[in-house]
């Protein structure tokens, strides 16, 4: 039988301590772990007396907000999408097993039309919000669910809440907010175009209650702290307006749940994306393991609720259920909440179905016995309506701002509940904003250094600042340089990662022996030519509102320089590149929120329609996963399809650092390490090849170089499919995370020098071919990597707009004498090549030396 978890609680407070603790949360003194875990258990006297002053922190907050005296809640229903899960927590009555639904006459999942009739009868009644409420990941413990599943023709459970909640949309008019469990970053970017909002409660960061047998969590993988505290985070970097919160009274001390309170507030300041905080208290249930285990008192609830209101600020919403206080309305009111929840007037509350809602007018009457008005808000909180973009997917902008008052936010009471069509964004490729940036940025430049919005889009500076700092600890290196120069020589596939790390961090004499020895390998394995190619850079957008924190590009589509391409542009700069020479064009974009994920289908068409010869690299990883994810579509499908429409090769950026400790300082909404793996493997095993690149010399250290070495020759024992190793070094001058000084101001020549060298030894004989950026180097930068490993320049490229509006002062072209003139600078002869490092064809070639590889001119710009 399960052990039932006690509270391990040590000695009270002392009365000092206490009288200590209220003084500082009366002062409005930032409070620490341990003053909050005194307060915890304040009682009596010292109970009223905290919560006088969470109720101060709450009224401020709401003045500030515009809604003084407003309580707020959500009209909804509640669909239990299904109620198999992977998990076995130990008080839930929530989840069953396939048999018992069996014997009840039920699916394993509640079919479309049963979604459908609780969505229309809640529509009826008015209510704006569809809950759906899961098991975590069913298929992956219940045969029967992945059956379901497989037979409905659904990959997995997201797929199907993902058809659901567009259906819910189109049908009844209801906001699906969706609870889950535990999604991946993926998963977020899957299910953000069909949702106003998710959420998923911590719980508790008190790990010995996942961890130790007899806990409540034990046996549950979804249930890991650090898993739910990086859900969280991904919801942030994913800019999703997320609900969390706390369940006391299972098992954790008073010192764990004030620092499950930290913890939430951490990723709140971080990405100021956690719309709402719950404060619940445990009820034990029949039929539980923990049915002996007391119920969370009262007290210890309007305690915890009024130390969360100081710990979280006055900007903070906070929730406590109606259903589970006992008719306690005013207590939790005087403690610091602004908020009851969901309440239906449909539904029960399946979680815990023994406690019914509270009616909608008993509440407003409480409310209003402890001087509140109670006001309807929708399933996304006011904040987050009058955000908009990005942390409204457009698909689902129109159907909030048809529920929404334009003015405060909230619930428009009047609003008709109605279905609205869900569908990509009209007309986006027309061509708009300044189309003509591939041309100006040489003479006119941007128009500022940063965007309006730099102060907020890309999450908290002074937090990423406190993340960045271990990362940027030089370690200390004990290899002796003298032993891995001779390893290097000999057979650097022998490298130690202690060696490397030495080599990493040479300089002066050694540095100069490093790149000898890197020269002298390269000229065995790719010969003395340098290599280069006859290419168009095209940018067909730069709005983007993922929040890369590196990134001088990206815009808003309200900023003066943001622009995007119509389809014609497009093809018609890769018909222009064509006839001076050009065998490839490069094209990337923004993650621009109007882009559908077939859109990149139709860039790749058009260009090949166009030019048929032309080879076609592009698309980020990072724009893959955009695709695949906004279309439903899985990474090999889009994929495959991409492949169909044009699609050729893809270029290995988005990779930055492939160290998430580094990737998650420099980039807010960007895929992970390990996505951006899947994606280029799923690439190569499809026969579509790859470069591979590396962005450093900003918040990154070597050992972080050596990490990402390691994994990209991992990857090419595999598959085998990376063309080239692109360096890119950091250019600092316009980009987000220097003007906050965070990073860096870029590698020194001594970080060029050796990353080039390393690359060369470490990707030996994987990757044979090493590329240089005269984008980022300029021309004699470039020559001098040519001199310490390096055997290619990239390309003409004809237009570059991304290092450029970096504040790269090196141009954004070079002419084929130009590539030319770098390789003799080296002592070396210059061949063109195509994008897969074959021969150029004559005609190919005749055409490129007719016109020098640059075009004669430029689009002009679109006249209105």
């Amino acid at each position: 039988m399960t052990s039932t978890p006690q509270l391990p609680q040590g000695p009270a407070p002392t009365a000092n301590a206490m009288r200590r603790a209220l003084k500082r949360a009366r002062d409005g003194v930032a409070l620490d772990v341990a003053e909050s875990a005194v307060l915890l258990q304040a009682r009596g006297a010292d109970l009223e007396d905290l919560c006088a002053s969470a109720a101060r922190v709450r009224d401020a907050g709401l003045e500030a907000a515009g809604r003084p005296g407003v309580i707020t809640y959500s009209k909804s229903v509640f669909i239990p999408l299904t109620r198999l899960c992977r998990d076995k927590c130990h008080y839930c009555t929530f989840v069953t097993v396939p048999g018992k639904l069996r014997r009840a006459g039920e699916g394993m999942f509640m079919s479309p039309d049963e979604v459908l009739a609780i969505a229309r009868r809640g529509a009826e009644l008015g209510c704006k919000e569809a809950l759906i409420t899961l098991g975590d990941k069913p298929e992956d413990r219940w045969p029967e669910a992945r059956e379901w599943l497989d037979a409905h023709g659904y990959d997995d459970t997201i797929a199907y809440v993902r058809a659901v909640s567009i259906r819910i949309l189109e049908e009844t008019g209801l906001l699906p907010h969706l609870n889950p469990g535990a999604m991946s970053w993926t998963d977020f970017q899957r299910l953000k175009p069909v949702s106003a909002s998710m959420g998923m409660m911590l719980e508790t960061t008190a790990e010995r209650l996942w961890s130790e047998p007899g806990g409540p969590h034990h046996g549950s993988p979804d249930k890991e702290p650090a898993v739910r505290l990086r859900v969280l985070e991904d919801a942030g970097r994913s800019s999703v307006p997320f609900t969390s919160g706390l369940l006391i009274g299972i098992g954790e001390t008073y010192e764990e749940r004030a620092e499950s309170l930290f913890a939430l507030r951490r990723v709140s300041r971080a990405y100021h994306g956690i719309q709402e905080l719950i404060m619940q208290n445990f009820r034990a249930k029949p039929d539980t393991a923990m049915r002996g285990m007391p119920d969370a008192e009262l007290d210890d609830l309007v305690a915890t609720v009024a130390v969360a209101r100081h710990i979280m600020g006055p900007a903070a919403c906070l929730q406590a259920p109606p259903n589970l206080v006992a008719g306690e309305y005013a207590r939790l009111i005087g403690a610091g909440i602004d908020d009851w929840g969901g309440v239906s007037p449909v539904t029960p509350d399946h979680v815990n179905p023994e406690r019914p809602w509270p009616q909608i007018d008993e509440l407003a009457a409480q409310s209003a016995a402890a001087g509140f008005r109670l006001q309807e808000r929708l399933a996304v909180y006011p904040e987050f309506v009058q955000r908009g973009e990005p942390w409204l997917d457009p698909r689902v902008l129109p159907h909030v701002r048809a529920l929404a008052d334009p003015d405060t936010g909230l619930a428009n009471e009047r609003a008709e509940v109605k279905g609205l069509p869900w569908q990509e964004p009209e007309d986006v490729f027309v061509p708009s904003g300044r189309t003509e940036l591939h041309r100006a940025i040489d003479t006119e430049g941007r128009t500022a250094d940063r965007r309006d919005d730099f102060d907020d889009v890309y999450g908290d500076w002074e937090a990423l600042r406190e993340a960045a700092a271990p990362g940027m600890v030089p370690e200390r290196i004990d290899a002796d340089v003298r032993e891995a120069l001779r390893q290097a020589a000999d057979d650097p596939t022998r490298l130690t990662d202690p060696q490397a790390l030495a080599l990493l961090h040479a300089d002066g004499p050694a540095l100069d022996a490093l790149c000898r020895v890197a020269d002298d390998l390269r000229r065995d394995v790719t010969g003395d030519d340098v290599t280069y190619i006859v290419t168009r850079n095209i940018n067909f957008t730069n709005v983007c509102y993922t929040g890369c924190r590196f990134c001088a590009f990206a815009q808003r589509r309200t900023d003066a320089d943001a622009y995007t391409l119509s389809l014609e542009q497009v093809a018609d700069r890769a018909a222009q590149a064509w006839d001076v020479g050009a065998v490839e064009v490069c094209m990337q974009g923004g993650i621009h929120p109007d882009l559908p994920g077939t859109a990149y289908f139709d860039i790749a068409r058009a260009v090949k329609e166009r030019v048929p010869g032309m080879h076609v690299h592009a698309f980020s990883p990072m724009e893959i996963v955009n695709g695949a994810t906004r279309t439903g579509m899985s990474v090999r499908e889009w994929l495959a399809a991409a492949k169909e429409a044009g699609l050729d090769t893809i270029p290995g950026t988005a990779a930055e650092i492939l160290d998430d400790e580094v990737r998650w300082v420099l980039t807010k909404g960007k895929l992970p390490a390990a996505t951006w793996i899947e994606v280029v493997r799923t690439a190569h095993e499809l026969g579509i090849r790859s470069s591979s690149t590396m962005m450093y010399g900003h918040v990154d250290q070597p050992r972080h170089w050596l990490g990402h070495f390691r994994r990209l020759v991992e990857i090419q024992r595999e598959t085998g499919g990376f063309t080239e190793f692109v360096t890119l070094p950091f250019i600092h001058t316009n980009a987000p995370v220097y003007l906050a000084g965070i990073s860096r101001p870029g590698p020194t020549m001594r970080d060029n020098r050796a990353v080039t060298a390393m690359a060369r030894l470490l990707l030996h004989p994987h990757i044979t071919n090493i590329q240089t950026s005269w984008v980022k180097l300029g021309a004699e930068g470039a020559a001098e990597m040519l001199r310490s490993g390096a055997n290619d320049l990239g390309g003409t490229l004809m237009e570059e707009t991304i290092s450029r509006m970096a504040g790269s002062s090196y141009g954004s072209y070079r002419s084929v004498r130009d590539l030319v003139a770098i390789a003799e600078a080296a002592g070396r002869p210059a061949r063109a090549r195509t994008t897969l490092y074959g021969e150029v064809p004559e005609e190919r070639q005749a055409a490129a030396l007719a016109s020098d590889g640059h075009l004669p001119e430029l689009l002009p710009v679109l006249e209105d």
